[in-house]
This record gives C-alpha cells, structure tokens and sequence, in this order.
C-alpha cells in the first residue's frame, strides 16, 4: 500500500491562482527545512509527515492554497517559475537571497549563473540589499558632515534618494541608470550643475566601493559628462562699477568717508573686490584682527587653507573706513546687489565677476606665481579662466 505522506525530498511549485506568491515560497522553504530536519536529527518520518501536514495547511489555506494543491505542486528553488507569460527566478549564494523576472527561462537561467559567478566573490561579496538611497545617507552622515560645503551636499544627496536612482539596489546599479538619471537632470538644470551632481555621485560609488565593500566598479566612470559651456569672459567697465555704486547710495565724488547703511557696505565690498581678486564669503568673514598692515589674512577659504592676500593702497582706504569688518553676510550681500544692479540697468553681472576682473587687472602688474599664490589658485591653469584681457588689452603691451 502507497504510503500519503509526502516525498520529503521535493520541494513546491504552486498553482498561479495563489493569492500570495510568497508565503508559497515561505513554505516551500520551509518544506527544505523539514527535510534538513529528518536528515540531521532522524525523526520519524511518519511524526515529520504530520508536522508538515498541520504548517502547509495553515499557511496554505491563507495563501488561497489547499494541501492537496500544495502536495500536487513541486516546486525547486533553483529553477525558474513561469508565472503568466514571464519566468520568475530566486536563488539564494552565501545566504542572500535574490530575484528578477524574465521573459524566458534562457534568460533566467543566464542570470543565475552571471549571480552566482558575482556573488561568490569570497570577501567581497556584494551588498545586493543595499539601495543607493542608503548609500547616499550614509555617505552624508560619514562624509558630507566632515566637509564645508555640508548643507549643499545634503541638498543634492537628499535630491537623488528621491529620485530614480534612490530604489536601486547596488547589485543592480549599471552605466545606463546614471546615464538615465544625467538625461532626466538635463531637462530641468544645466550642465555645469549636473556635472558638479555627478561627481559628488562618483565620490559615493568611490567610497562605496573602496570603503564599505558595496561595489566592485564605479559606474560612474563610463558615462560621459555634459559639455561644459565656454568660460565666463564678464569684464565691468568703469562705468557700471560707478552706476553700481550710485544704486548702492554711494557717491563716487568722495564726500562719503564712512558706510552708513547696509547698501553703502555691500558698495565697499564690491570695490574691495575688484582690488583683491577675494570672493564674497572671504570679505564677509574678515573682522578687525585680520588685517595687519597690507596683508589680510583669510583663516578659511574655498580651497579649504588659509591665505594671505596682499592689499593695493585703494584696498587699504576702502579698509580704513571698515576697520571692524563689513559686518554683512553673504546672503545679505547677493540679494542686495541684485537688486543694485537692476536699479542700475546693468545687465549679465554677477558680484563674482569682480574676480575676473580683478585678476585681469592684477596680471598686467604682478608675475603668474604671485598671482596665483594672492588668489588661492594651487594650478596656475585655473588663472585662464578668469583672465579676460581682450586682444586690445594684449596689444597696447607690444
């Protein structure tokens, strides 16, 4: 007589009509469980049988499946399941269980064994759980938090969790998704912005890879960044640094010898500027202690090291009459200027572009070394991106 208990040695494969495909896998796991079970504590087989009888009812009967279902159907973990028209395919390598469906079971089967061969790297196992929304969190509080640039580093990583790349797994994250993600930032931004996003995507992968072992390659690095667009040329005629200051309620004639609003310091500070080559943050931080005689010292720069800058005697004056510091903020300082230049009806200017032409004007006086060790610029090649002489500038040299 045919015994009714099951072959403990096979596992289940369930009917499509399950209402939860994975408590149909839980018990196929399951089932493997029990057959481990019999092998290493030699159970009954009849005492297994009922023990098995009473889970895969249960468990069965919530997932829309009777026990017979469950008896009839086998199902191996290693093989891909056709669920409709696609294949399902799970398989588990140095207990981390992964997934993907396929449209055929070649392609499943090619899968698995590309899984296996990654997988089973030894130590360097992939992190397959791991999302790249976790990553970019953890690089911002392991990373960003060390770094200056903190609140906007936070902004953009917190930019990309959100978007399509936040739900990829690291096990799947491939050239063509941040080649998608580029594209879809290029409708909405310009390229300049999305090449700074990319490389601070780079530098996650990189630590990713090189740190927390959750990577074997960058897939950054084959994915091409968008052409840069050519290098301001912004010069500021006298003029408009006249007109600038008039909006700021600054006479140019002389009659002032002290700022008394806000809008007559940030006039100041732009002159400060073109005479300095410093950025705004730089001449915002200033206080009373740090300038000695015609040098100012800079504690902390853009660069991330302190820096001596050299004063012309029209630096000094303009100093002279701001001996605590400009006492603005660089918030204070752009929006106020913007606001001046639209009074003034000039058109394209940035308060950055005073370095431009302040660095311009500094080459006709003093060597490219010095210039580059006054500016804070560690390659000199960084000074042809704000030297602008024009050709007839170059020409009355000759």
């Amino acid at each position: 007589m045919a015994s009714s208990k099951p072959a403990v040695g096979t596992n289940l494969r369930f009917r499509q009509r399950s209402k939860n495909p994975e408590i149909a896998f839980f018990i196929g796991d399951l089932r493997v469980f029990l057959r481990h079970l019999l092998r290493q504590s030699k159970v009954k087989t009849v005492i297994l049988h009922h023990y098995w009888q009473a889970i895969a009812t249960t468990i069965g009967n919530f997932a829309g499946l009777t026990f017979s279902d469950v008896q009839r159907r086998r199902c191996n973990m290693s093989s891909p399941v056709k669920v409709g028209i696609k294949w399902r395919h799970r398989i588990m390598v140095h207990r981390v269980r992964v997934s993907g469906t396929f449209d055929t079971k070649a392609a499943a089967l090619k899968w698995e064994a590309h899984q296996r061969m990654t997988l089973g790297q030894g130590e360097q196992q992939l992190a397959v759980t791991k999302t790249c929304a976790e990553a970019f969190r953890r690089y911002e509080i392991e990373v960003s938090r060390t770094k200056r640039g903190y609140r906007w580093e936070a902004g953009r990583l917190a930019a990309m969790a959100a978007s399509s790349l936040g739900p990829i797994t690291m096990a799947q994250l491939s050239t063509s998704h941040i080649a998608a993600w580029r594209d879809e930032r290029l409708r909405s931004v310009q390229g300049g912005t999305v090449t700074r996003e990319m490389n601070l995507l780079s530098h996650v992968f990189s630590v990713a890879r090189k740190e927390w072992q959750w990577l074997q390659t960058n897939p950054t690095r084959d994915v091409a960044r968008p052409r840069p667009k050519p290098h301001r040329d912004r010069r500021i005629s006298q003029d408009e640094i006249d007109r600038i200051c008039i909006a700021l309620r600054w006479p140019s004639d002389g009659s002032i010898t002290a700022p008394e609003t806000i809008q007559q310091r940030i006039a100041l500070a732009f002159l400060f500027a073109i005479e300095t080559a410093m950025r705004a943050g730089e001449i915002c931080g200033l206080r009373a202690g740090d300038v000695h005689g015609r040098v100012a010292h800079l504690k902390m720069t853009k660069s991330g090291y302190p820096r001596y800058v050299p004063l012309s005697p029209r630096a000094v004056e303009i100093w002279s009459m701001v001996p605590n510091g400009f006492c603005i903020t660089t918030a204070t300082l752009d929006a106020m200027f913007r606001m001046a230049r639209h009074r003034a009806g000039v058109e394209g200017l940035t308060f950055h572009d005073s370095q431009h032409e302040a660095i311009t004007r500094l080459a006709s006086k003093i060597n490219v070394l010095d210039l580059a060790r006054m500016v804070g610029h560690r390659d000199i090649k960084q000074l042809q991106t704000y030297y602008n002489a024009t050709a007839d500038d170059i020409a009355q040299k000759l």
